[in-house]
């Protein structure tokens, strides 16, 4: 069986290399993908591709297993990037790792080599369960590093090559079997943010392609103007730090993208920011979509919070979500990731917020 291994440089997927190894896969090459955007904004902070590389290329030596380096850089930025950009413009929270694996990872990278193998493994924290068709992805038993919100998207064809191989692991057990295998990079710290930007500031980027435009931040409540901001697509729904106003804390709850303002509300009203309901669309569906009266959860955002909720199908083709419990940071443009058990079903991005 020929196994392709998307290799990082970090310890997940070197150590899902290795795991690989341990099983007797002997047709194994691994694959550096090459999506920084260093080229153009170098200057805004240090991008690690280089390093990660250099790792990557020391734990296939020391494995004895091949090293390619595909470069997607042009993908990227037509597959992701304009996507965060346009959701920006419009106001609304992008999540641009979702695509990163439907478009790039599991996307591009298929274009390029998926007909040469049979398999396309990662180090990514999620089951694949191939114990019947079709294939279904289940969340891993670490709540923690569980990434299936950030899997949701993927196709069945997709599911049908991918392998996860750490993915019914918990994150103490790959970072000792790190050490055991003397990888290179046993002691690493493990990436944080989205996955194009490195080391680089998130408002930075934001900067660089949407640029700056003053206007104010106001208080809901009472419409008084509390301060100036640097342009609505800097701040989403929820967000707290940053605002640089006194007497907090203050949250945003809302952006007027016609006037450019920013709105919040203190700490004590908090509590009334609260909502349960909401309409989602664009949806995909790993295998099926969620059967009548099925008991379902969701996750609105990346992260072991799993929220009980119901769904209504519209005439739209949409779906009405309600949630038992109200959530604070609900926004237009991320993405509700609906699960049955232990089952990622897919996803859809919450396009208007009710009540």
């Amino acid at each position: 069986m020929k196994t392709a291994v998307l290799l990082s440089g970090g310890v997940d997927s070197s150590v899902a290399l290795y795991e690989l190894l341990r099983q007797g896969r002997t047709d194994v090459t691994a694959y550096y993908l090459k999506i920084w955007l260093e080229d153009e904004l170098s200057y805004l902070g240090d991008c690690p591709w280089e390093e990660d590389l250099g790792y990557a290329r020391a734990v296939c030596e020391a494995a004895g297993v091949p090293l390619k380096v595909v470069p997607l850089q042009t993908e990227y930025y037509e597959r992701v990037v304009e996507y965060a950009l346009k959701e920006l413009r419009v106001g609304h929270t992008p999540s641009p790792d979702i695509f990163c694996n439907q478009r790039v990872k599991f996307g591009a990278f298929f274009d390029k080599v998926g007909e040469q193998v049979d398999r396309v493994a990662s180090g990514h924290y999620g089951v694949v369960d191939r114990s019947d068709k079709p294939v279904r992805l289940l969340r891993s038993p670490d709540p923690i590093k569980d990434q299936t919100y950030f899997l949701s998207h993927l196709s069945q064809a997709q599911m049908d090559k991918i392998e996860f191989p750490i993915g019914g692991y918990l994150k103490n057990h790959v970072r000792e079997l790190a050490h055991k295998y003397q990888l290179a990079n046993q002691s690493r710290k493990d990436s944080q943010g989205i996955c194009f930007l490195g080391k680089i500031k998130y408002n930075d980027f934001v900067k660089y392609y949407l640029g700056e435009k003053t206007g104010a931040i106001v208080d809901r409540e009472t419409g008084k103007k509390l301060g100036d901001h640097k342009g609505f697509w800097f701040h989403t729904i929820g967000q707290r730090q940053g605002l640089g106003l006194g007497n907090g804390p203050w949250y945003v709850v809302g952006k007027d993208i016609d006037t450019n303002v920013v709105l919040v509300s203190h700490q004590e009203h908090r509590q009334e920011q609260s909502r349960q309901d909401f309409v989602a669309g664009e949806l995909t569906w790993i295998h099926r979509p969620p059967r009548a009266d099925e008991e379902l959860t969701c996750k609105l955002r990346h992260g072991p919070e799993l929220l009980p909720c119901q769904v209504q199908e519209t005439q739209e083709g949409r779906l009405k979500v309600h949630l038992e419990t109200g959530d604070l940071g609900i926004a237009p443009g991320q993405f509700s990731v609906f699960y049955s058990g232990e089952e990622c079903l897919g996803a859809g991005m919450i396009l208007s917020i009710l009540g």
